[in-house]
């Protein structure tokens, strides 16, 4: 599998795929669905594969299954055969598919197979500009943290395991409410800006209300820029709308929010 994921993604080395592998096995697994994704074999060869990364979250009305897409690679002899793969994961019509880092040459195939874009572009933006309340107060979450406990388990979970990933997982303190926060480290402006990407809100309204507060917390080790997933300038945040930039596609029931970036390749794998 290593070896056709780096055929064809000549410019990600080999540790990069090892490391997605591992880290797929380390997820728990989710009922009778591929741990890993599928892959197409030819005399004892790997000849395609796409990897998939389903979890599970608690809703309203049950629990939902999203999967993550990634990572479609065929070898070009066997092209015609590569959707193959991707219309078997397909059928189940019980679970919300993204596709969150489509190529361009994909984009009409994604369209044909049912994705429909959740987000048209990304807002940067300077969290430290927006007005914070004097009773906010930001805390990096830690299993030992006191304030852990006003968050559901659903969301402590999520803190603990993108904390273990290298992302940034802070809890908002506003009005006696718990707003939970995951960012990841990015770099931004064909990499020359240090920037944090926002992984995981609850919704944008919440963003905004918790800016000011996280961008100070975040000027202590010198960032300034945050960037999260959008559709059209973010009312209470201090940036600029970049449309067309970063599309994410989904294919199901729930398209997820705005904001929700968890356990998807992004971090799993790394940019």
């Amino acid at each position: 599998m290593v070896d056709c994921l780096c055929r064809g993604f000549p410019e990600r080395d080999r540790s990069y795929w090892i490391q997605a592998l591992t880290r797929l096995s380390q997820r728990p697994a989710v009922a009778d669905f591929p741990q890993y994704g599928l892959a197409l074999e030819k005399a004892d060869r790997i000849v395609g594969v796409v990897l998939t990364l389903y979890t599970v979250y608690p809703g309203q009305e049950g629990d939902e299954v999203r999967c993550n897409l990634s990572s479609w690679s065929v070898d070009a002899e066997f092209r015609p055969y590569g959707a193959k793969l991707v219309t078997t994961l397909l059928k189940r019509r019980d679970v919300t598919y993204t596709n969150i880092s489509p190529a361009p040459a994909t984009l009409k195939a994604n369209w044909a197979l049912g994705f429909r874009p959740f987000s048209t572009g990304q807002f940067a933006f300077l969290p430290a500009f927006s007005s914070a309340q004097r009773s906010c107060r930001v805390l990096e979450a830690r299993p030992d943290l006191a304030e852990m406990a006003m968050l559901p388990d659903s969301e402590r979970y999520i803190l603990s395991e993108h904390a273990a990933l290298g992302c940034l997982s802070l809890i908002c303190i506003c009005d006696g409410a718990a707003f939970p926060f995951v960012l990841m480290p990015r770099r931004i402006l064909r990499g020359l800006i240090p920037s944090y990407q926002v992984i995981y809100c609850r919704s944008l309204a919440d963003l905004s209300r918790c800016a000011g507060a996280v961008g100070r917390f975040l000027l202590r080790s010198g960032f300034l820029l945050c960037v999260v997933d959008a559709k059209e300038p973010i009312a209470g945040l201090f940036g600029w709308y970049r449309p067309n930039r970063g599309l994410k596609y989904f294919k199901g029931p729930r398209p997820p929010s705005l904001g929700d970036l968890t356990f998807t390749e992004l971090v799993m794998f790394g940019p």
